[in-house]
């Protein structure tokens, strides 16, 4: 027995002495791809010696003698913190994320060889200008210069997730930039996915569209035909697939679509004479962030902004001179064309007039671990054909027909790489508006802020569509029929623009921004209605606002919605009855609404108040829409405030959504808002115990911040996210949106991974953020330095100042020409 035990002990010794070995290999070789930044590197593809000067939160300033120089300095600085990240997108516009991670990738593989989105970027190359095929070449030669030199360094094959991942490695090429900017378009757009939900629910009760789509406030449309009218056949009792959301997934649900603020004031708006802009784009959470901060000193002047790693561009940030924000437009730049197939040959489809051939392609899409998959893809005149298994497309697709895709930026000459280039050396808004002339996709509002001045407008292209087109864009329409069809674009002159304006601010929290008829609308869908309103009344506070103010306005938690949802639906129940007896379920309901009477409607991270309002809506929204709607609900996890106005508001007889179908009783909007209440708190009491005043509603709106491939593996999850309590939620201007579904689902998912507030009083005194920090590596310093800040509404200096620069310097690379 003793001798057993003894080799029982040398048993779990051995293995935990090989256990330690194993940690200490894979912590040693995860530490070699640590990039030291204080280095000289010898390299082909510069003409003089750059220096890329690193601050203390890790912010490449690049000084080189040419831009191009200074554009393949940037490309090493991408590679050398973000090179799997910069490589996943690629990956992703190519459609070859399979050959890593097997069949999970492989819907998203498919969708994207449908759209081609890699093919069209190769062609759109050669549309470019000149100087943007010298920054895409240069940076493209920077990023390689990276690879090489971890290939001959033995530098951990440049980040730990390769240890686990080892694909061929490909050199970077000018497309690829463009790929990765087009994958932005596909992220920014749910133009296709409103179609569809628009369709499936006019097949069930065109009513219903009226009540759950409302438009935004503002000049009403004309009627649209019922979707079944146009397709008799379509399905109507399709519940359409459950479509579970993929970290590796660039396609955004409908409810989670990407939204943003910009604002600016003139001189005669700002207290210390000079032009004001903030911005913050919102975009999922994810770790590392999408975005990377850096500085480039261009023959132009110095850029300093948030940078897209894998493309040479500062999308948001200022020179000396200007400064620029974006905001996503919501453009309706989609359209899904219902094409018919030839009943004798369904290769063939109908035409205006007649019968064609589709455009097909045979392609081979890689599975890691299973057999390789073959597609044919096709095209119609209208656009590739998408597999009915996306975007629930088999539900509202009727038999004999399949659904193609219009999409302006399925452009093969886009040329918004070289417009985005031109805004970085602009200096002025006049400047400015003739760079981005040439921007295709994605549709973005831009506000623009130099030293006399502001402006506003509309960039990327627009569909220019029949004012006899039967859905007028908003639902699937007859692909063979000619007034259907796009009729070229939009002429520019028909795009929202304001510059000079009289009262000196200029904004978009995503917002309507055109009340032009169609067909020379913008959208019918809109992403705010509720945060423009918070944010005109910060504006109108003061007569005159300062980088503080717009700080404070950029950080602000006070939600629209909940001071206008509360007063309506809890207008029968505050103080009423007698007190109920204390431990009762009657008197938590008490409390809950005495702690909402007299609240503020802040959406504060140390407040109980904001976390029973979630809850009470969402419980709320789900007994509204669930007897109806069934398995289709689950499309409106997320608060629709204009719903909610319309039932308690009783609009064109909406208050019918509180009677539940199913029952006898007739059962009045109080009652529904009562029964929603007390689930919401037994919900609650489940989760964080029965004392309502000790919620806090930060514990339930943690940001995740997930790494889209380590995130899910057990033992690293720990290590690789970044969870923080944080205040904000759907509709405040410290915009934290909430997931929806899922174990928590009040958790924050979408926030404005980047922050930037510029002065051009005092242009040095502007600050930025980014969500994370700049490393993509999980054991740099640098992976999550700035993530506390950014919690916390901090921010880091944004300064053009070269001196600043050096003498806060962490570390300097030179690069020497080779």
């Amino acid at each position: 027995m003793l001798t057993a035990f003894r080799w029982l002990v040398r048993l779990a010794s051995a293995l935990l002495a090989l256990l330690v070995l194993a940690l200490a290999g894979a912590y040693y070789f995860a530490v070699r791809s640590l990039p030291d930044y204080d280095e000289t590197h010898l390299v082909a593809g510069i003409s003089a010696p750059v220096e890329i000067v690193r601050t203390t939160d890790d912010v490449p300033h690049i000084f080189g003698a040419t831009d191009a120089d200074v554009y393949f300095a940037l490309g090493l600085a991408h590679a050398q913190d973000r090179l799997w990240q910069m490589l996943l997108q690629r990956r992703t516009a190519q459609g070859r994320l399979s050959e890593l991670f097997g069949t999970r990738t492989l819907a998203t593989d498919e969708l994207l060889r449908r759209l081609d989105l890699y093919t069209l970027a190769n062609q759109s190359v050669a549309a470019q200008d000149g100087y943007a095929l010298l920054a895409l070449q240069a940076y493209a030669d920077g990023v390689n210069a990276w690879i090489g030199l971890v290939n001959t360094g033995a530098r951990g094959r440049g980040a730990p997730e390769f240890f686990l991942y080892a694909p061929d490695i490909a050199p970077w090429q000018p497309a690829d930039s463009i790929a990765v900017l087009k994958l932005t378009a596909l992220q920014q757009t749910n133009a296709l996915q409103s179609e569809v939900l628009r369709a499936r629910l006019s097949l069930r009760d065109p009513v219903w569209l009226r009540d759950l789509l409302p438009d935004a406030p503002g000049a009403a449309i004309t009627a649209l035909p019922a979707f079944a009218s146009l397709f008799p056949t379509a399905p109507r009792d399709v519940a359409g697939f459950a479509v579970a959301a993929d970290a590796l997934s660039p396609v955004v649900p409908r409810g989670l679509a990407p939204a943003s603020n910009a604002f600016a004031a003139a001189p005669g708006r700002s207290a210390a004479g000079g032009s004001l802009l903030a911005n913050d784009p919102h975009m999922g959470l994810s770790t590392p962030a999408a975005w990377y901060l850096a500085r480039l000193e261009l023959a132009s002047g110095g850029v300093i902004g948030a940078t897209l790693p894998g493309t040479p561009l500062v999308l948001a940030g200022r020179s000396a001179a200007l400064g620029w924000g974006i905001t996503a437009a919501y453009a309706d730049d989609q359209d899904l064309f219902i094409e018919e197939l030839s009943p004798d040959n369904p290769d063939r489809y109908r035409l205006p007039d007649g019968w064609a051939g589709f455009f097909t392609r045979r392609t081979i899409i890689e599975v890691k671990d299973a057999p390789s998959v073959t597609l044919t893809l096709r095209w119609s005149e209208n656009g590739p054909i998408l597999p009915p298994s996306t975007f629930n497309l088999a539900a509202i697709t009727p038999p004999g027909h399949v659904v193609a895709l219009a999409w302006t930026a399925l452009s093969d000459a886009d040329t918004s790489m070289s417009a985005g280039l031109r805004l970085m050396r602009a200096q002025s808004v006049a400047e400015g508006v003739a760079a981005v002339q040439g921007h295709i996709a994605p549709a973005l509002n831009l506000v623009l802020a130099d030293a006399q001045g502001v402006g506003m407008l509309t960039i990327g292209t627009l569909p220019a569509r029949d004012p006899a087109h039967q859905t007028q864009g908003r639902m699937p329409s007859p692909g063979w029929v000619t007034a259907n069809r796009w009729q070229g674009v939009l002429p520019r002159a028909n795009r929202p623009q304001v510059l000079a304006p009289p009262g000196g601010i200029v904004g978009n929290t995503n917002n309507k921004v055109s009340d032009a008829a169609f067909p020379d609308h913008v959208s019918f869908d809109w992403g705010d209605t509720q945060r423009v309103l918070r944010w005109q009344k910060l504006m109108s506070d003061r007569e005159v606002h300062s980088r503080e103010s717009f700080i404070a306005a950029q950080l602000d938690d006070v939600s629209p919605a909940a001071r206008g949802l509360l007063p309506l639906v809890g207008a029968d129940l505050w103080f009423t009855g007698a007190a109920a007896p204390a431990g009762t379920p009657e008197r938590q309901r008490q409390r809950a609404l005495e702690l909402l009477a007299g609240w503020d409607g802040a959406m504060n991270e140390h407040l109980p108040e904001p976390l029973v309002y979630a809850a009470w809506m969402r419980a709320l929204q789900s007994r509204l829409t669930r007897d109806e709607l069934g398995p289709l609900a689950q499309e409106f996890a997320n608060l629709e405030p204009l719903f909610i106005e319309r039932v308690f508001r009783n609009t064109e007889g909406a208050a019918k959504w509180c009677d539940v179908i199913q029952s006898a009783p007739v059962e009045s909007c109080t009652d529904i808002a009562r029964a929603a209440l007390d689930e919401a708190l037994i919900d609650l009491s489940a989760r964080f115990g029965p004392n309502v005043e000790s919620w806090r509603w930060g514990d339930a709106h943690e940001a995740v911040h997930e790494h889209s491939v380590l995130g899910q593996v057990p033992g690293l999850a720990w290590l690789v996210n970044i969870r923080q309590s944080t205040s904000g939620g759907d509709f405040t201007l410290n915009r934290g949106s909430l997931a929806g579904s899922g174990a928590n689902p009040y958790r924050n998912v979408q926030a404005a991974g980047y922050r930037g507030v510029y002065d051009f009083a005092d242009p040095d005194s502007s600050v930025f953020i980014i969500s994370t920090g700049q490393s993509g590596h999980p054991l740099s310093r640098h992976y999550d330095d700035l993530a506390e800040l950014w919690r916390r509404g901090d921010y880091i200096p944004m300064s053009l100042d070269p001196e600043i620069a050096r003498g806060a310097a962490a570390g300097i690379t030179r690069l020497l020409p080779k």
